[in-house]
């Protein structure tokens, strides 16, 4: 599992003040779950935003990321930012301040029972 371990420390330092926050080995990189949430998750060399699908067709009408696909299946709350696209304290800012306004409403995903 490869990710970007300059981001990861970012996304933590971003997060810090947030009262719950828990890392979680999934996507392929480190998920963020603030509040039982997915909300932020590292991969590769970018990262994959929760932003909900209003925000997330805004988002690619600019073309400064790219939809999320599981499978053959468009995961339309979620889309990908490559690296070039975080690169000012602005940029990343921004897609972090998405990913947690978004959180304040998404629904936490059902846990599956052991």
């Amino acid at each position: 599992m490869a990710y970007d371990e300059l981001l990861t420390n970012r996304v933590r330092e971003a997060l810090s003040e947030q009262p719950v926050v828990d890392e979680v080995k999934m996507f392929q990189g480190i998920c963020f779950m603030v509040d039982d949430k997915m909300c932020v998750c590292v991969r590769d060399e970018g990262l994959l935003c929760r932003i909900g699908r209003q925000q997330a067709a805004t988002e690619l009408e600019k073309d400064n990321c790219r939809q999320m696909m599981h499978g053959n299946r468009v995961m339309k709350d979620f889309v990908y930012v490559d690296s070039e696209n975080l690169q000012t304290a602005k940029d990343f800012d921004h897609w972090i301040n998405l990913s947690l306004q978004f959180n304040k409403e998404a629904k936490p995903s059902k846990k599956k029972r052991n």
